[in-house]
C-alpha cells in the first residue's frame, strides 16, 4: 500500500496552542521531510519550538503517529538546493515533478527535517 499524499503536522504555536495542517512529504526511515514556505505559519512556529507532531491516515486500519524535533533549511540559492538534490528529487518522483524548491508561488521556500524521537503508532515496524 502506497502512503496517502498528505500527512498531518501540528506545530506549537508561541501561546503552546497546536497548529496543525495538512502537509506534503517524503520520508526515509524515521526522517520526514516537510518542504513548505519560509512565511508558513508552520515555519514560524518552528524556529520559535522545534517540537513537533506527527499523523499519517488516521482513518485507516494502520495508522501511523510519531513525534518529534524539526530543523528548518533554506532552500534559497544554488547551495539549498544542492545540499537537498536528493530530497528535492524525492518530493518531485512523489508528486509528479513538482519543484518543491521553486519559489514563484509561495516565496522563498524551506525543508524542514524531522527526526522522529518516538513512534506512538507505526505499522511498518
Amino acid at each position: 500500500m502506497s502512503a496517502p499524499p498528505c500527512l498531518w503536522l501540528t506545530t506549537l504555536r508561541r501561546d503552546g496552542s497546536p497548529h496543525t495542517t495538512p502537509v506534503w512529504f517524503v520520508r526515509d526511515a524515521d526522517v520526514v521531510w516537510i518542504a513548505t514556505s519560509r512565511a508558513a505559519v508552520k515555519t514560524r512556529n518552528l524556529e520559535h519550538d522545534p517540537r513537533v507532531s506527527l499523523a499519517l491516515d488516521g482513518t485507516a486500519a494502520d495508522p501511523t503517529v510519531g513525534e518529534g524535533r524539526a530543523v528548518v533549511h533554506d532552500l534559497s540559492g544554488p547551495r539549498g538546493r544542492e545540499a537537498h538534490a536528493a530530497v528535492l528529487a524525492a518530493f518531485a518522483e512523489r508528486y509528479d515533478g513538482w519543484d518543491a524548491a521553486d519559489p514563484s508561488r509561495y516565496g522563498a521556500r524551506v525543508l524542514v527535517e524531522v527526526a522522529v524521537e518516538r513512534w506512538l503508532l507505526r505499522p511498518d515496524a
